[in-house]
């Protein structure tokens, strides 16, 4: 690989030091790097929603979009360095999906869940790249309309501060009703984010599954449900409803709203020294005894 992109998120402390010495890590290499600013680009497959959201117009958002911010443009590459919270490598993955271009994260946020390496590990984790030392792993997308997520889409209510009621179809036919916040439609990848949090299980990232969870249900029947990847999910809403995808882009619907499975996928960079299970122990503690 001789192309690089650096994306960093400027609103995060830090990333603009990091972002300069990556560079020159690569620059000492002969290696070509181009700079980016990530909330500057468009969401990726965020494009044209059917309806006015909750920020006003979407934009068109194509990766053709990306060349006509510059100066400079960006230009395509071989592969993309991170750097932010596991946001910043949500909204990359999503951008660089159509291209297929494998992104690594470098964590500067709190969990760092998707990321691979920090700033101290920096040069050691760059040579292991050029080294050829990591995989690609696609990471299942989730779409509805031109609206796309990586880790999930939540589905509530316009009317804040109340219960609302759900119905649930699967592939047109309904399954049952919810009285509760709301629901979030998850990834494997999105299994370990907001889904988690509300009592939702782990799918490890291979598995060609979707999970859907109910937002504090009024019915102890409730309870979450993994469906295969193929399948067709519709939520119905009596009052106009609001989605969010991967908790950064916000809009609004009536009636109901569609989700499936997207034609594109994600592709994180990963070092052969980490694996789903490690990651788990690590970051969330998984297993381990409060007690020593």
């Amino acid at each position: 690989m001789k192309n690089f992109t650096v994306c960093y998120n400027k609103e995060i402390q830090g990333a603009e030091a990091v972002k300069d010495t990556l560079a020159k890590l690569l620059s000492k290499k002969g290696l070509q790097a181009q700079i980016a600013d990530i909330t500057s680009l468009p969401s990726c497959l965020l494009a044209r929603s059917h309806e006015t959201g909750l920020h006003g117009k979407a934009q068109h958002l194509d990766r053709s979009a990306l060349c006509s911010l510059a100066p400079p443009a960006l230009l395509p590459s071989q592969f993309v360095f991170v750097i932010g919270g596991d946001g910043t490598i949500l909204r990359a993955g999503r951008f660089f999906a159509k291209s297929q271009t494998p992104i690594f994260g470098i964590n500067l946020g709190r969990l760092g869940f998707l990321s691979q390496t920090c700033e101290k590990e920096l040069e050691n984790s760059v040579q292991k790249i050029l080294d050829g030392k990591y995989r690609t792993e696609e990471r299942i997308m989730l779409a509805s309309g031109d609206n796309t997520a990586l880790n999930d889409f939540v589905v509530k209510s316009c009317v804040t501060g109340r219960t609302s009621k759900f119905l649930l179809k699967i592939n047109g036919k309904p399954v049952c009703d919810y009285l509760a916040d709301g629901l979030i439609i998850s990834t494997p990848t999105g299994s370990t984010a907001y889904g988690l949090s509300a009592g939702g299980p782990v799918l490890t990232p291979e598995l060609e599954a979707l999970v859907i969870v109910p937002i504090c249900p009024h019915t102890l029947t409730a309870r979450p449900l993994v469906v295969p990847d193929s399948e067709k999910i519709t939520v119905c809403i009596k009052d106009n409803g609001v989605a969010s995808a991967d908790g950064q882009e916000f809009y609004e619907f009536s009636s109901e709203i569609k989700i499936e499975k997207s034609e594109y996928s994600a592709k994180l960079a990963l070092l052969e020294d980490t694996d789903f299970y490690s990651v788990l122990r690590s970051k969330l503690h998984w297993g381990i005894s409060p007690v020593k």
